[in-house]
This record gives C-alpha cells, sequence and structure tokens, in this order.
C-alpha cells in the first residue's frame, strides 16, 4: 500500500502528471520547527534538469503546508505537504499506449488495476512520487538530531569515475544503472529488533520502495559469503562497542551496535530509453519495435543518493521513536 512506519508514518499520494503529488506524516513530534527554507536544498539535490544526465523536465518543487504547522512549528498533527505538477507532457504517453515499455510497470499496472491506471508519465509508479518521500525525510532528520545520514554515488555502469560511465549511456545513446552508498553516524547502540523489524529488514523494505532499485546489500554485503568467518568478525574494542573493522555495517542480530551504518543499493537502468526495443503491442497481439520518447533520466542513480538519505532517515527516526516510547513506558512501570 502506500503507508510506512508505525510511530513516524509516511503516506505518499499522487500521479506524475496529476494536478500534484504529496505527502501525509502521521506522528510527528510537536514543537520542530520546519520553515520552508530546510527542505530546499534536499528537494534541489532530487530535482531532474539540474545535471548531465537527468530528466529535462523541471517542477519548482515549492513544498506547499496543507496542516500540521502552526506558526512554522509541528503541531503533533498530521503534516500534509504538495507539490504541484505544472511542466507535463502527457501526449507522449497518448502514443506509446499500446506498447507497453520492458522493464517498467506499464503492463503490470494495466492488467492490476484493469485500464483503469493513470498511465502518463508512469502514473503513481513514477519517480515523482518521491520528492514527497524526501520532505518527510527534512523532518526525519531533524527528529534524529545528531544522527547524520549521507549519500552518494559509488559508481555508474560499473565505472568508478561516474563522468565516464555516464558517457558510455551517452555514447550508446541508451540508459544506464549505477550503485548508491549510505552512511550514517552517530547512532545510538539498540535501535531494531529481531527477526521482522530487524534494522536491515526495514531499511531494505524502504530501499526497495525506490523505483529502479534491484538489491540491497549491508556492510560487505555479497562478499561476506567468500570470507572465513574470523575474517568476517568485527572484533570489539571498548564499553562503547566500537569494533575493529565494520564488516557488519553497523548492524549485529538486526540491532545497531554504535558503530557506523553502511549499506548500498543497486539502481537498474531506467526503463525509458531512446534505445529501439521489441515489445508487444496490445492492441494488435504483435511484437514490434519501438523507441521511448520524451523527457527520461538517462541514469536515474544520479537523483538517488538524497532519496536513499530520506528513506534511511524516516525507518531510523520511527526506530527512535519507538526506542524512546518504550523506554518511556519501562520507565512509567518501573516507578
Amino acid at each position: 500500500m502506500n503507508s510506512f512506519g508505525r510511530l513516524f508514518r509516511v503516506n505518499i499520494f499522487g500521479e506524475s502528471h496529476g494536478e500534484s503529488v504529496g505527502v501525509n506524516i502521521d506522528g510527528v513530534p510537536a514543537g520542530i520547527p520546519l520553515p520552508l527554507e530546510d527542505f530546499l536544498p534536499d528537494l534541489e539535490r532530487r530535482k531532474g534538469g539540474m545535471q548531465k544526465g537527468t530528466t529535462p523536465r523541471k517542477e519548482d518543487d515549492l513544498p506547499i503546508f496543507k496542516s500540521g504547522l502552526f506558526n512554522g512549528r509541528s503541531t503533533g498533527a498530521p503534516v500534509t505537504i504538495l507539490f504541484e505538477n505544472n511542466n507535463t507532457r502527457s501526449g507522449d504517453y497518448e502514443k506509446q499506449r499500446s506498447v507497453p515499455r520492458p522493464g517498467h510497470a506499464d503492463f503490470v499496472a494495466h492488467h492490476k488495476f484493469g485500464g483503469f491506471e493513470d498511465y502518463r508519465g508512469g502514473g503513481s509508479f513514477s519517480a515523482r512520487l518521491t520528492v514527497g518521500l524526501v520532505a518527510a525525510g527534512v523532518i526525519a532528520k531533524k527528529i534524529l538530531g545528531e544522527v547524520k545520514v549521507s549519500s552518494s554515488i559509488l559508481e555508474i555502469g560499473g565505472e568508478a569515475d561516474l563522468d565516464k560511465g555516464l558517457q558510455k549511456a551517452i555514447d550508446a545513446k541508451d540508459s544506464i544503472g549505477g550503485i548508491v552508498e549510505c552512511r550514517v553516524s552517530e547512532l545510538p547502540i539498540g535501535l531494531g529488533e529481531p527477526f521482522w523489524d530487524s534494522v536491515e529488514s526495514l531499511l531494505s523494505h524502504a530501499a526497495f520502495a525506490i523505483p529502479a532499485v534491484r538489491g540491497v546489500e549491508f556492510g560487505t554485503g555479497f562478499a561476506a559469503a567468500r570470507m572465513f568467518g574470523s575474517e568476517h568478525n568485527d572484533a570489539i574494542e571498548d564499553l562503547e562497542g566500537h569494533t575493529r573493522t565494520n564488516h557488519a555495517g553497523g548492524v549485529v542480530g538486526g540491532i545497531t551496535n554504535g558503530n557506523e551504518l553502511v549499506y548500498r543499493i543497486a539502481i537498474k537502468p531506467t526503463s525509458s530509453t531512446p534505445k529501439e526495443q521489441n515489445t508487444l503491442n496490445w492492441e494488435t497481439g504483435e511484437k514490434e519495435t519501438f523507441s521511448v520518447k520524451g523527457r527520461h533520466d538517462l541514469c536515474v542513480a544520479l537523483r538517488a543518493p538524497v532519496i536513499l538519505e530520506a528513506m534511511t532517515a524516516i525507518v531510523l527516526a520511527d526506530l527512535l521513536l519507538l526506542e524512546q516510547q518504550a523506554r518511556r513506558v519501562w520507565a512509567f512501570g518501573a516507578k
């Protein structure tokens, strides 16, 4: 569905070419300062048209606060934020309605929703909806306080030189994928629960909600499968839980251990590519060659770091509020 979280609960809504997209956030503690200016840096980082390889579509992405704020601070009521869609070209999608894009949700959405789905710009499957997630991430980061969340692109198309990787796609007139890493410092020990609500489980759940994510790994990730236990184990060096190495990526038994949280996501090439492809025309029942026209990201990984930061902050803010609630309940019971 469209909601995620237990205490800090985020609900996104809207379609890529609808009137607006937005987010409703329940569980925001009262009294948090939320001036417009605090949202702009992260919203700017997410925008298309700001760098080579991203979609030419440009939206102002100025947040419109509809509820939950009074005199610049959160009231404790749900916070609702809208973002208008003013730069759409829906005609590009009318032309390709009968030929679903390979690798995109076009085909499955058509079947699941019986043809009633809004197909313009990918509708509710579009990465356009991540603008609301980034706004929720700004609030989540405030709840986290001294905890620092940062993400960066490690490679594009297998190249650590990002320009070189991007140029491969430009030369091929095709789209290309990448790997993004997120690091979180100053986390307390003890966030998360074993099994279902482990930190890795919740972060993976959130990360896979980002369009185009195809893989998640923590710490040494899949490389751990080629290591000895004595090599992979992180030796504990002090009572604060600091370890000599960090193969676990800051999480043991599903619970933060006081070290830096480190994980990565793999992002596939954008499905919409100018390269000619074969697909099925569901009106004629025949396979045909087509090329996607319109405005699309050459490499959607370029815009992913701030989205991954937001998703990470949302999960960790929820876990922090849950931990604080548990401590208050325990303290009350101890009396």
